[in-house]
């Protein structure tokens, strides 16, 4: 009976885990829940995901019940160095549910005494997948359990098998949220194109065949006005279609906002150090970024020369703009426009560092450093 029982309780739990696993769309929220059902139905006491993408950088993705050890500064032995599970992850060995003989970064726990390990000493290390796409590791470990039966293995590796099909699923919804999102842009972008501008151009022009047949010098004034107005409005429309569908953006966000910078009519000296090779999501918050700091360039600096730094390095991307013009006098956050609080905003929702220089008369800087790696969703 009690183990009849137990193998109850292991389905029910095994249902729950499955049923998480089909209804999630978060994919943080889904393997934290994920991983406290298997610890219950395993009775194992700890575990941890990594997800690793396709260049080969990881990342603590869920944990749960950590030693002391591995918890000292906000988990920094589980987000740095390298371990003998992703090594095997990377040179191919891993490809089954295994048992790893010690764990490297425990011993080195242990060694630099970092503190309490709670006799955790070894774990199983199982791939997530889905056919041949791998996504990262699971681990689990208990207290003085330094092996795995093949059972226990096989266990983990079916829930390790759902998990990796269900992030193949969810990674899947949101390329096509993101694929949605820009065909709606470019959408309204060339309805704005077709009409808005076309309206607004066909007014510059009604404006100016109307000033050249005036004979009043008031009327001529009114319509000369109306003319500058319906320029100035034609370039603001130009501009937000660019913002909203980047001409050439495909061929890189330098590229992308040299051509914007030309657009607003400045002058602008790209200089990239480094090979950027940057993820969509980095690549677009740069442009969107640069975008906006060009477009206070044109509106504010007074001057038309522009110098744009792009520096890729292994873990972070850095874009500085700079301009020699009026500057303003900036003591602080709470003296930043909305528009440099909203490019502040957008860099810090991908784990990026927002910082501005400016004084009267000395210009103004504007820089921005993304991380490539830890602490960015994978």
């Amino acid at each position: 009976m009690p183990n009849e029982k137990a193998h109850i309780h292991e389905l029910r739990t095994l249902k729950t885990i499955a049923e998480t696993l089909n209804e999630a769309n978060d994919l943080q929220e889904m393997l934290h829940t994920v991983l406290k059902q298997l610890m219950d139905v395993t009775g194992l006491e700890c575990g941890w995901i990594f997800l690793i993408d396709e260049k080969g950088a990881y990342s603590l993705a869920a944990d749960y019940e950590l030693p002391p050890a591995l918890m000292r500064e906000n988990k920094k032995p589980m987000c740095e160095g390298d371990c003998w599970c992703i090594d095997r992850y990377h040179d191919g060995r891993l490809q089954r549910a295994a048992n790893i003989i010690e764990c490297k970064r425990l011993e080195d726990a242990i060694a630099e005494k970092w503190g309490e390990t709670k006799g955790i000493t070894h774990h199983a290390t199982i791939p997530l997948r889905a056919g041949e796409e791998k996504f990262g590791l699971l681990n689990v470990a208990s207290p003085h359990k330094n092996y795995f039966s093949d059972e226990e293995l096989a266990l983990l590796e079916s829930v390790a098998y759902q998990i990796g099909t269900a992030i193949k699923r969810i990674k899947l919804v949101e390329n096509e949220q993101k694929l949605a999102l820009l065909a709606e842009r470019n959408r309204l972008a060339r309805d704005l194109h077709d009409s808005v501008s076309q309206l607004l151009f066909s007014l510059l022009l009604t404006a100016r065949g109307a000033k050249e047949m005036a004979t009043e010098d008031n009327i001529k004034g009114a319509l000369s006005d109306m003319q500058q107005l319906a320029q100035e409005a034609l370039h603001e429309m130009r501009a937000l279609i660019w913002q909203l569908r980047p001409q050439g953006l495909e061929n890189g966000v330098a590229s992308a906002l040299m051509n914007y910078g030309k657009m607003l009519g400045l002058s602008v000296k790209v200089d990239i150090k480094g090979v950027l090779d940057l993820p969509s999501d980095v690549e677009e918050c740069l442009w969107r970024v640069g975008q906006e700091a060009l477009n206070n360039c044109k509106k504010h600096a007074g001057v038309s020369d522009v110098a744009i730094l792009i520096s890729a390095q292994k873990e972070r991307v850095r874009l500085k703009i700079s301009d020699k013009g009026y500057g303003f006098h900036y003591t602080g956050e709470e003296t930043l426009s909305l528009g440099l609080k909203s490019m502040k905003e957008r860099i810090e929702t991908v784990g990026g560092i927002f910082s501005v220089k400016s004084a009267i008369g000395k210009g103004t800087t504007v820089e921005v450093s993304i991380p490539l790696r830890k602490g960015r969703k994978v």
